[in-house]
């Protein structure tokens, strides 16, 4: 039976999954003396409540969610037995208020919490907090969370345990002088890095003395707003790292062992945005070696349940450096899942419930590769910027054996600014790493997203990078290679080839349109087509007759801006259905005329012939005050049009009101803001002299700091906003008038 078992475990992660689904858990040794696990209160929310929740159920427990007023008809709501409101939207008052949380489960009748990952996950006060009410806390014990949550302590910890740790300063002293005197000492570059929480919250990398004491206040500033805590560590920083971390996991019966690596070095803003599972271009020796020092870190400390210990590898000299311990399940956990063909949730359940690990160490498979691509609402050409808006069109790819779709949202579902902007993530398996990835990049094609700008499509540039697909990755990958990466908008040739491609796309959207709108009248009118115009049922062929349609979009992607000439488009019906399409733009000459024949199949999915070409083509169309909102997927491209409303389909008799889209123009030295947020300190008075660069005020969203600076010197003029006040994208800040005596003319 064993070496059947031990065959079957070396197959696909879903065959695996579903022999740990069939089998029953009940390891030798299993305590009968603990209550088992009927029901549990999910402390979270979002894709991760959503995930352990699915686990639950297929477990036959019941699950209670708790929630935010933003949160009342969340997918993570809807999918629990039961729920408890906890407060308003901001997390201070919500999700990180755990005697509320606490209070629900025992309102409820649940016997143990998950914590999820952020928010109280790793709060040692919270776990203990669960355990004093006589609730099971389905994670580590608080003793592990407080030694591990300190990076500090943790770091002293690791190296009386013979770990390796990269030279910095992780003492209690936390004055902005002495510490200055610490970086001194350190030698520059220095990372700044609070000593609880994670996400890249807080994180700093000063360059030289005169940057370390603005760098350090905002690191405690960001500490403090997302854990709670704003004491700081100082490390040597890395100039070519690897960010490589190890899924460990123990039980209660001091068993520990790990489940193989993952990387994360491809990152932005200090936060994770690709994983992989195993690890790229590791030795045998080398992963073995980090296992050890991992399974060495988690018995230090006492630890059971998952945990992820973090190792930074310093790529000049391949040594490898102990960086923090997360006592908590990790948002990538999936693709180790993946290739180990283990639920992870499940095994958290059952050791909370006193049971051994299901495996030993020399029991763990591993099996092919697996990717998760993380897919956020974020505005990319403004620094990857959190975004907020409505999910108008959401349509992820189907999940599938080797496919999986985390998520906590729904079409038509806000995006807030009050918690992470992360919509799903995206996890794919393969044989081999190279059968990973081009699993990857297709379904990262057919990932649609409308409504709120997204990283996808940046998403499709790393995984087409020619060094990402070669495992050349480490932290400043995307920095390394961002010629490639961004749009240069003083690139012609991009931009001409980019525009060349919305052309098209908008002769395909017109096309699609109506195409569209005639099936909806053919089916309005029940097939009676003596009730249709004439245009509708026998469209002449004559060019210039009154069936001939115009319509007029204006381009907004990556390549093209508001700022971009609208594109006129003339539409001619044919007798044989077909369309003669026509671009009209004034200065240019093109006089290309497309034939295009759309075929309505129904949920805005059309296919499309042109210039002998058939394509599959999807629109999501939505309206926003008095804009008609046009995304076209087809094949690898993507664009966005808008309408202005009364410029839709008009017959060429009547009177055309050509009316340009409004822009939003504002007078020299205006800044505004670039997300939705909170004020959460004004650093300048109005009318105060500033110089260009200079730090005005910082703004928080979705747990992240910016600062907004003067782009000129000159005088603050306009300063209304104050600590404590919310601002929309965009909006008005201040401006910085340029006085003609001290600066050379006035704005």
């Amino acid at each position: 039976m064993m070496s059947l078992l031990s065959s079957i475990l070396r197959r696909k992660p879903a065959v695996l999954l579903q022999v740990r689904l069939l089998s029953s858990y009940a390891p030798p040794g299993t305590t009968s003396q603990q209550q088992r696990i009927e029901k549990i209160l999910v402390a979270n929310r979002g894709e991760i409540a959503c995930r352990i929740m699915r686990t639950a159920k297929r477990l036959g427990i019941r699950t209670v969610a708790v929630y935010s007023d933003a949160d009342k008809n969340s997918l993570h709501v809807k999918s629990a037995d039961e729920a408890v409101h906890i407060g308003p939207p901001p997390a201070r008052l919500s999700y990180l208020n755990g005697s509320s949380i606490v209070e629900a489960a025992v309102r409820t009748g649940a016997q143990a919490v998950h914590p999820g990952y952020g928010f109280l996950s790793e709060s040692s006060e919270f776990a203990q907090l669960v355990e004093d009410r006589g609730l099971t806390f389905i994670g580590p014990p608080a003793s592990a969370i407080r030694d591990m949550g300190d990076k500090s302590a943790s770091k002293r910890i690791m190296g009386a345990a013979g770990v390796p740790l990269v030279p910095g300063y992780h003492g209690s002293e936390q004055d902005v002088e002495i510490m200055r005197l610490e970086a001194d000492k350190i030698g520059y570059p220095i990372l700044i890095k609070p000593t609880h929480g994670g996400g890249g919250k807080g994180m700093r990398i000063v360059q030289s003395p005169n940057e370390f004491v603005d760098s350090f206040l905002g690191a405690q500033r960001e500490a403090a707003a997302s854990f709670g805590i704003n004491t700081i560590l100082l490390e040597k920083y890395i100039t070519q790292p690897r960010h490589i971390e190890v899924q460990i996991f123990g039980d209660k019966f001091g068993n520990v062992l790990h489940l193989y690596e993952r990387d994360c070095s491809v990152q932005r803003r200090h936060q994770k945005i690709i994983e992989e599972a195993p690890a790229p271009c590791v030795t045998d020796e080398f992963r073995t070696h980090l296992g050890q020092a991992a399974v060495s870190a988690a018995k230090a400390v006492g630890y059971h349940n998952a945990g992820t210990v973090e190792f930074i590898v310093d790529t000049k000299t391949g040594h490898f450096y102990f960086m923090e311990m997360n006592t908590r399940l990790q948002v990538e956990h999936p693709v180790t899942e993946m290739i180990v063909g283990q639920d992870l949730v499940e095994w958290q359940i059952h050791v909370a419930n006193g049971e051994p690990l299901p495996i030993s160490q020399d029991q763990v498979p591993l099996s092919g590769h697996a990717f998760e691509a993380r897919i956020y609402a974020e505005n990319v050409p403004k620094g990857f910027l959190p975004a907020t808006g409505v999910l108008h069109h959401y349509h992820p790819v189907p999940p599938s054996s080797t496919v999986r779709v985390e998520t906590g949202v729904e079409q038509g579902d806000v995006v807030s600014m009050h918690y992470d902007p992360m919509i799903a993530k995206l996890v794919v398996w393969g044989e081999n790493r190279a059968a990973a990835l081009v699993k990857l990049k297709d379904c990262l094609l057919k990932f649609q997203v409308a409504g709120l700008p997204t990283n996808i499509n940046f998403l499709q540039k790393l995984a087409n990078h020619k060094a990402f697909e070669e495992g050349n990755v480490e932290t400043h990958f995307i920095e390394r290679h961002k010629d490639d990466l961004f749009v240069d908008p003083n690139n012609k040739v991009i931009y001409e080839d980019a525009y060349s491609a919305a052309r098209l796309g908008a002769k395909l959207v017109a096309a699609c349109l109506c195409e569209k709108e005639r099936s909806a009248m053919k089916e309005s009118h029940s097939g009676d087509s003596s009730l249709l115009p004439i245009w509708y049922t026998h469209p002449p062929f004559r060019v210039n007759h009154h069936a001939q349609r115009t319509m007029e979009f204006e381009c907004e992607n990556e390549y093209e801006s508001s700022s971009s000439k609208p594109l006129m488009l003339s539409i001619t019906y044919r007798p044989d259905g077909n369309y003669f399409i026509q671009h009209q733009q004034i200065g240019e000459n093109d006089a290309h005329i497309l034939e295009v024949k759309a075929s309505n199949l129904g949920n805005d999915n059309f296919i499309v012939e042109a210039d002998g070409l058939t394509m599959n083509v999807s629109l999501a169309v939505y309206t926003k005050g008095q804009i008609k909102h046009i995304h076209i997927w087809n094949g690898p491209h993507h664009h966005h049009f808008r309408q202005k409303l009364g410029l839709d389909l008009s017959d060429e008799d009547e009177t055309q009101h050509k009316t340009s889209f409004e822009t939003t123009s504002h007078p020299p030295g205006t800044v505004v803001a670039p997300m939705a947020g909170l004020v959460v300190k004004v650093l300048v008075e109005n009318g105060a002299k500033v110089e260009a660069g200079q730090p005005v005020l910082v703004l928080e969203a979705m747990k992240m700091e910016h600062v907004v600076k003067a782009t000129s010197g000159g005088v603050v003029e306009g300063l209304k906003v104050g600590a404590g006040q919310q601002v929309s994208d965009g909006s008005v800040l201040f401006r910085v008038k340029v006085s003609h005596f001290e600066f050379g003319s006035w704005n």
